[in-house]
């Protein structure tokens, strides 16, 4: 018969086995991360998500791209922790969630983007005022155009000849709300607009048409596309670009969203940790960077990382 002693000895080691196994989880977590949300993101949230398998091989995510309209009421029925959004939260969504959960979903600004609106490759079009752009998507003119717009004669000489042919973002959308609250001042989009379920079809559909116009995110551009400056009333020019989307510049510039179900005063689960901690880091925002989205200013990282209880000197 084993001794008092043997009995307290074998009941120490395996309560350290227990703490080393423990202790082991927590610094490679495993899993799979579930992610509902934006299309504009997806790519982002893919490259992410490869970096994080590298770091952590016991971790997957998992990304269903279906539009930022899909990642409150993901969060709110508890589907997903995470929902990449192009756009903020409602307040019908938020309350939502607060009615299901008892508590606001955490929001993190993880990136910021810009909507970009195109031409074909050889159009000689170089800018639009924002009363044109309104004429030519909408149905209300709420931005001051005195006139529709619908074909390309109207804009100038030396453009294609007949109608504008138009491509934009299905309403599941953040860049279709960005887009209509902005550009639009609020008011309709024309039926006639093509709508398409990610900005890389935008820019296909207008790299095939020389008389085609969308919009689209900054990100998603190539060589069959040209971008159009945003023309004041002065005459000046807003690029579209890294630098007038940081600087605030450019109008059409967004923060890209990452939100969270997590109950307040509770510690972030090991993967989800593992993930946040990787975006809110310098290498990261790297990956934004090299997909040619806006990185975060160090500042607002950093203020995010202390928020969720992270080191506060990321790597």
């Amino acid at each position: 018969m084993a001794s008092p002693v043997r009995h307290r000895l074998l009941a120490g080691l395996l309560l350290m086995a227990g703490l080393f196994v423990g202790s082991a989880m927590a610094d490679h977590p495993t899993g799979t991360l579930d992610t509902v949300g934006s299309d504009t993101m997806a790519g982002l949230m893919l490259r992410w998500g490869e970096r994080l398998a590298r770091e952590h091989p016991g971790l997957r995510l998992q990304l269903q791209a279906s539009g930022s309209a899909s990642a409150p009421p993901a969060l709110t029925a508890g589907t997903t922790r995470l929902g990449p959004m192009s756009r903020p939260m409602t307040e019908g969504e938020r309350q939502a969630f607060i009615a299901q959960h008892g508590y606001p979903p955490l929001e993190l600004v993880v990136a910021k983007d810009a909507l970009v609106v195109v031409v074909h490759r050889h159009n000689p079009l170089q800018s639009l005022s924002r009363e044109e752009l309104d004429a030519i998507f909408s149905v209300n003119r709420r931005c001051g155009g005195k006139h529709a717009i619908t074909r390309w004669q109207q804009l100038g000489k030396g453009l294609p000849e007949g109608r504008i042919r138009l491509h934009g973002r299905n309403a599941a959308s953040g860049t279709h709300g960005l887009f209509r609250r902005v550009a639009l001042c609020g008011g309709q989009f024309r039926p006639e607009v093509s709508q398409h379920p990610g900005s890389a079809a935008v820019v296909a559909a207008v790299a095939e048409d020389p008389r085609a116009l969308g919009y689209a995110g900054l990100n998603h551009l190539d060589a069959g596309v040209k971008r159009l400056a945003r023309r004041d009333a002065d005459g000046a020019l807003h690029w579209p670009d890294a630098a007038s989307v940081a600087s605030g510049d450019y109008t059409l510039a967004r923060n890209l969203y990452l939100y969270v179900n997590l109950p307040p005063g509770e510690s972030l689960p090991a993967p989800e940790r593992a993930f946040l901690e990787l975006v809110l880091s310098p290498a990261g925002q790297a990956v934004v960077e090299a997909l040619d989205f806006v990185p975060l200013p160090p500042d607002v990282m950093m203020r995010q990382r202390q928020a969720l209880g992270l080191a506060t000197s990321a790597n």
